[in-house]
């Protein structure tokens, strides 16, 4: 009987790939607890307040956040209350940002005579800390949501939109006149020649956006909000309560890690068409 095939490779072939990939995982990993471990052994011989051993951060991350029922994925209340406006504002405004971005960067990039007219303007709005203007939009919007919403898409709006430019800016001239060839419509040529075409580079303008944005919620939390991650590190901070502080810290980095994690395994399924593309090239 001939062996089963999965995509025209062996069943056997393809699960020792995927033994092997795990174990490169795992071999890439043996930093973490090599890093634990000295930061250990250093904060305890140190004795300092201010630098609590990560023993003592991991107890507290699990008794405020990571205690709570099997049903919640052991999750309490204080960590939905923590987590979930967070996650709410950094998904919403760096969603809003890649809507805008996009549909701008590609009038733009479409278009000469829009980008002699927007390009001065761009360059000069990237050029602005979006922290600076945290006091601007809390005096316009108010304290809460709505002026951290506005400092997070406009802090991460810029790589969205140079990259949709520059990709869109890109695309292979003869593919453009190829299909001016066949009568396609102006929405046809954007949705299968242009779009296609410039998705390596929105992506990643994406990923970058989706960084910054962690790190702008982080500072609009703490300068303009009642609740969140950032606003329990601040909180944390003052009242001198070191192991929740060095925990939000650690959340934060394990928040970054995961979503970069995410984003690049949507982006290789998205881009699986393009990896093959360059690999036949």
């Amino acid at each position: 009987m001939a062996p089963r095939e999965i995509g025209g490779r062996p069943v056997t072939h393809v699960a020792t790939h995927s033994v092997r990939s795990v174990i490169r995982a795992l071999g890439r990993l043996w930093l973490v607890p090599v890093t634990l471990v000295v930061w250990e052994i250093a904060t305890r011989s140190a004795a300092q307040p201010f630098f609590p051993p990560p023993s003592a951060i991991l107890a507290r991350m699990h008794e405020i956040w990571f205690s709570g029922p099997a049903s919640h994925l052991l999750l309490t209340d204080k960590a939905l209350d923590d987590f979930g406006p967070s996650l709410a504002r950094l998904f919403g405004g760096w969603l809003a940002a890649a809507a805008l971005g996009v549909l701008i960067g590609t009038a733009i990039g479409c278009s000469s005579r829009l980008a002699d007219y927007l390009d001065p303007l761009i360059e000069l709005g990237r050029a602005v800390p979006p922290p600076l203007l945290v006091p601007f939009f809390l005096a316009l919007l108010k304290l809460g949501t709505p002026a951290q919403l506005a400092t997070i898409v406009f802090g991460v709006i810029w790589p969205i939109l140079l990259n949709t430019i520059d990709g869109t800016r890109g695309v292979d001239r003869q593919h453009l006149e190829t299909a001016r060839i066949f009568g396609f419509s102006t929405a046809q040529r954007l949705r299968q020649v242009i779009l296609p075409a410039a998705m390596p580079k929105i992506f990643a303008g994406l990923r970058l956006a989706l960084s910054l944005a962690l790190i702008l919620l982080v500072i609009a939390e703490i300068f303009g909000g009642t609740g969140g991650i950032g606003y329990q590190l601040l909180y944390a901070q003052r009242s001198y309560l070191y192991p929740d502080m060095w925990g939000c810290l650690v959340m934060l980095g394990l928040l970054g890690y995961l979503l970069n994690s995410a984003f690049l395994l949507l982006e290789r399924r998205v881009l699986a068409w393009h990896r093959g593309a360059r690999q036949t090239n």
